[in-house]
């Protein structure tokens, strides 16, 4: 299943693409700045279940559409919410600053305690690189907008990919945590 979402992720690059990833090649090292102005590396995602998602806060509906779906799901969590966090990793770091993240994500329908990362365009490039993200600035001027890949990359407590989380109804979203979390 992962590797049908990766493979239909990278189909842009066209006929010739690479093969698909395997869920090994997913994730890695990386060096961001974190909303509070703290440099993080992959060890943020350790210790916890987390919702790895890529996008930027001037996003006008996919992005927001997603968090909100992932703040919904952390609720139906119940007991286990205590064991799963969200990552959101911006592809726009020219506007997304740790101040604009800390603000963004600080939606009461968002995740609570979601975990905003920005970078250097180096980092974002490394970090889209390791999770093999497209992302695109498209258009000109301030109202300029991002194509980016929209999938959530769920990853266990040592950090390691376990699966995409089909976005849809947040109780489906939980149940594929849920399933998950206990190993199915």
């Amino acid at each position: 299943m992962a590797i049908l979402a990766l493979g239909a992720a990278l189909a842009w690059r066209g006929a010739h693409a690479p093969a698909a990833p395997s869920a090994s090649d997913i994730g890695g090292p990386f060096h961001l700045t974190a909303q509070n102005g703290a440099r993080v590396d992959q060890g943020v995602l350790n210790g916890k279940w987390t919702a790895v998602y890529f996008g930027y806060t001037f996003c006008p509906d996919v992005c927001p559409t997603t968090l909100a779906a992932l703040g919904q799901a952390e609720s139906a969590l119940g007991d286990k919410a205590g064991a799963f966090q969200v990552v959101f990793i911006t592809v726009d770091p020219a506007r997304d600053t740790p101040a604009q993240l800390r603000a963004y994500l600080s939606s009461p329908s968002f995740p609570k305690g979601a975990i905003g990362l920005t970078g250097s365009e180096t980092d974002i490039k490394a970090v889209t690189a390791a999770y093999h993200v497209y992302y695109s600035r498209n258009g000109q001027g301030p109202d300029y907008s991002v194509d980016h890949t929209s999938i959530v990359y769920l990853m266990d407590p040592e950090g390691r990919f376990v699966r995409p989380v089909t976005p849809g109804p947040p109780a489906d979203m939980a149940r594929q945590i849920l399933a998950a979390m206990s190993g199915r």
